[in-house]
Formats: C-alpha cells, structure tokens, sequence
C-alpha cells in the first residue's frame, strides 16, 4: 500500500440530516486520508449545529471516535476542517446536525 500514489479524491458529499448518515465508507483493502472537510450553512434565519464521526469498522458513532463535536455555525456561515485522519477497510464517516440546512464535502484520497 502506498500513499505515494494517493489522487485527490471526493469521498463524500451532501445535505447533512436530523438523523445520522453515513457519507464514506473505506472499501476493503483499502485505507483513506481524509484531509478536508468544508460545512456550508446554507440557511438565511437558522444557526446549526452539527456533529462529524470518524468510526471504526463494526462500531457505532459516540463520544470515542467524534471527529466534530457540536461545530456550531451561524447562517450562511462556513466551516472548514484541514487536517490529516487515517481510516482502515471498514471505517466510515457518519454526520448529524440538529436542524437542517446545512452540506458537507469531505476530500481525502485512498491507497490500495
């Protein structure tokens, strides 16, 4: 495996729901950067709060593996997260937010 060859890659994309959604999972034999991702609050009245989890394969998202945490952000506001997370086959990104409104891009790039 060898991030050597890694291309930018789009791994997820999106309205961010009242219920949690996975938006990535890391196919098999495969491990992913997630280095970006970008929150637009795209309503005009409504401050959201949202949460982002980075969960390892067979668990569920909880206070162990947030990424996020309640990221508040006021109207037409912007969020931008740059950074480096590894994740193995079977992980996945997992969103929430408290009101609706709200889209997620998370970049990254994956090695076979």
């Amino acid at each position: 495996m060898s991030y050597n060859k890694l291309a930018p890659l789009r791994l997820g994309q999106g309205s961010i729901a009242t219920t949690l959604t996975t938006r990535y999972t890391v196919p098999a034999s495969t491990r992913t950067l997630v280095k970006d991702i970008t929150i637009c609050n795209t309503s005009n009245s409504n401050t959201a709060a949202l949460s982002v989890y980075l969960v390892p394969s067979g668990g569920t998202a909880g206070a162990t593996n947030i990424l996020l945490s309640n990221v508040v952000i006021v109207p037409n506001g912007l969020f931008q997260w740059t950074g480096i997370q590894i994740m193995n086959a079977g992980d996945f990104i997992q969103d929430i937010a408290l009101v609706t409104g709200c889209t997620i891009n998370i970049s990254g790039g994956e090695a076979i």
